[in-house]
């Protein structure tokens, strides 16, 4: 549009001067120090157009002579950032067909000429990473930090990164602390560090980070309950390790409320306090958890318990027969109470009936058959032996001699009857004799 109307203008202007010079009516007369000049109206008006077009272009070329300093360095920055740019995707492509050194020279060719050289230099790293060139990425490293400060955190990140995939560990948890303090809310620091902790088996340092990651909702509720009581449970395992029961108390006391309330901790923090002979701790936890909420793991884990006088916790155990009269692994707890005070009659009764519901625990023909062996009936013992070895399905029977052949399991995937009817038939050569 502007041109436009610059053309407009520059028509109209010719056709008046060509009217007036058509016309030749009127002159300009210029008297100065006893000199005058005489010129026609059109000549004189050509002539102020032609100084006034002068005067533009001189005026434009000395502004533009004037920026041509700066417009130089304007130009020369837009060809490096270009060319830096062109290298960042030739490096990058390098690195994804894997020609390490390469990608690493096209990353720092124009790296150096950017006024940001942060990508570059992270990348270049990484690049040096790759061939094992620890020094190297190091430096590229230090670098990163020199040329941007304010990235501390994005550097440190690509660091401990780095060396945690070269498996570095000490020095990534150096980095990832420190980094903690300079951005104690960054979800991705937190991220590392769980995943850290995780691989250097740091379960105390983990259990303290937990929180934070709740916190700051590093991942899903779900996914972070599931890591607490991971982390509980190797806790306790490494208490028990070193032998130290203050500790397995501790961590247990420690423990939230709804992992103490889980049977798989439950049943594994009582076998540790058993295997440590706190008989009557892991006595009253199993009663404590049972009164809250009926458990057949819990059950099964006290008909096991190894008690002084099996009296008493036979007698508690019975009482939950009003509200569990058919449950086979309470039978079987009950059953094996009995034998260990020498009940033979009522442990027999207990265990009979254990197996005589559905889906009877294998558990008790073997105390079962044990209990008739020694009241001097082998051969029903033997028969329940049988019977719980028929019951397991768990493991593939093999046919015995006689049978092989009647399994369809055992027949050949290839029936050879269609194979030598499709064949040409042949003369049978005579044997020698």
């Amino acid at each position: 549009m502007k041109n436009l109307f610059k053309l407009w203008l520059i028509l109209l202007f010719g056709a008046i001067l060509g009217i007036l010079i058509h016309d030749g009516n009127g002159y300009v007369l210029i008297a100065a120090s006893g000199y005058t000049i005489e010129l026609s109206l059109a000549l004189a008006l050509g002539l102020i157009a032609l100084l006034f077009v002068g005067l533009y272009f001189m005026l434009r070329f000395s502004i533009r002579a004037y920026h041509l300093p700066s417009d130089l360095r304007y130009w020369r920055h837009q060809r490096s950032a270009r060319l830096a740019q062109m290298a960042m995707n030739k490096g990058l492509l390098a690195m994804s067909a894997g020609r390490w050194r390469k990608a690493e020279r096209s990353l720092l060719k124009y790296g150096g000429q950017m006024e940001i050289p942060l990508s570059h230099y992270l990348a270049a790293a990484r690049a040096a990473q790759l061939q094992g060139a620890h020094d190297r990425r190091d430096a590229y490293i230090r670098l990163a930090y020199e040329n941007m400060p304010a990235a501390q955190v994005i550097v440190g990140l690509t660091q401990a990164e780095l060396q945690m995939a070269d498996h570095q560990q000490e020095q990534a948890l150096a980095t990832l602390q420190h980094l903690r303090q300079v951005a104690p809310q960054q979800t991705y620091v937190l991220r590392l560090l769980r995943r850290l902790y995780e691989q250097l088996g740091d379960w105390e340092s983990l259990r303290e980070l937990i929180p934070a990651l709740r916190r700051h909702k590093v991942e899903k509720t779900e996914a972070l309950n599931q890591l607490e009581i991971i982390t509980y449970r190797r806790l306790l395992q490494a208490a028990h390790r070193a032998d130290d029961a203050d500790m397995l108390t501790g961590i247990w006391h420690d423990m939230p409320k709804v992992l103490q309330a889980d049977p798989e901790i439950i049943v594994e923090y009582v076998g540790y306090l058993q295997e440590c002979r706190h008989h009557v701790g892991a006595e009253t936890l199993l009663r404590q958890a049972l009164r809250q909420d009926w458990h057949t793991p819990l059950v099964e884990l006290y008909g096991l318990m190894e008690f002084p006088e099996p009296g008493a916790p036979l007698l508690w155990l019975e009482k939950f027969l009003d509200d569990h009269p058919d449950d086979p692994v309470l039978l079987l707890a009950l059953g094996r109470l009995s034998m260990r005070a020498r009940l033979w009659g009522k442990a027999r009764s207990y265990l009979e009936a254990s197996i005589a519901g559905d889906n009877p625990p294998l558990p008790a023909y073997r105390e079962l058959g044990r209990l008739l062996e020694h009241m001097g009936e082998g051969e029903i013992a033997m028969r329940l032996y049988r019977k719980a070895l028929n019951i397991d399905h768990r493991q593939s029977q093999i046919p015995l001699p006689k049978d092989i052949g009647s399994n369809p399991l055992n027949r050949p995937l290839v029936d050879e009857q269609p194979v030598l009817a499709s064949l040409p038939y042949q003369q049978p050569q005579a044997q020698c004799q």
